[in-house]
């Protein structure tokens, strides 16, 4: 499998399947790709923010992929025309060889709405998707909880894509802690430095995590890719 870094949460899961992460491309100042780039199987959508649901639909009208997200924001995705499949916190489901469950991950999900009032997408989520025989764990935006244990405990996470961005999630300190919990045998950090109020000394980071955990940490610019 090939995993691909698109910038902010975003990330390119390429094998027997292609898989697309909150490809928020377009307004964001650090992406390489553009939206017509990208031709996905599945695109898994976190939650409703503008930094994650980003270009889903132009890239889903193109490309003719099915959303994967929470029951509520695949709703609202379908009735604006996309293919969508609704799940919910704890449930999985296989696609063509690819399997998604959808984990907790504490945050908020919404969109604007009429009159400035935002409009409710349902439950923030993570995913574990698994394939070609590899596991691979977006946390999606969230808090550090303890029952990431569960999830290292459960599932025998290869990659592990954890934000340490700060103030709207785990900040670095929490983010080593995550490691401990779910140990797995990569992480790669995400939700950093797109914008000031986020930046984050990435490298520093992975030289603490593999001080103290011995998990190796692949730090990716935008753009770049790792196979597993």
């Amino acid at each position: 499998m090939k995993i691909t870094f698109l910038g902010h949460a975003g990330f390119y899961l390429t094998g027997s399947s292609k898989v697309l992460i909150d490809p928020f491309l377009t307004g964001n100042p650090l992406a390489k790709h553009k939206p017509e780039d990208l031709q996905p199987d599945l695109i898994l959508l976190s939650h409703g923010h503008g930094d994650h649901l980003g270009d889903a639909e132009s890239i889903a009208q193109s490309s003719g992929a099915l959303v994967v997200g929470v029951y509520e924001m695949a709703c609202y995705l379908g009735a604006r025309g996309l293919k969508t499949h609704g799940m919910h916190i704890g449930g999985s489901r296989s696609f063509d060889g690819v399997t998604v469950k959808l984990t907790p991950a504490w945050h908020g999900s919404s969109v604007p709405g009429q009159d400035g009032a935002s409009l409710y997408l349902g439950t923030p989520a993570g995913f574990i998707v698994q394939m070609d025989g590899k596991t691979v764990y977006h946390a999606g935006d969230t808090g550090l909880f303890g029952d990431m244990a569960l999830l290292g405990r459960r599932h025998s996470i290869d990659v592990a894509l954890l934000p340490i961005g700060d103030n709207y999630t785990m900040g670095p300190d929490d983010a080593l802690e995550a490691v401990e919990l779910l140990r797995p045998r990569l992480v790669i950090p995400m939700h950093y430095n797109t914008f000031p109020l986020i930046e984050q000394d990435a490298h520093a980071f992975a030289a603490r995590v593999t001080g103290q955990t011995g998990v190796a940490v692949q730090v990716l610019a935008p753009g770049a890719s790792v196979e597993i």
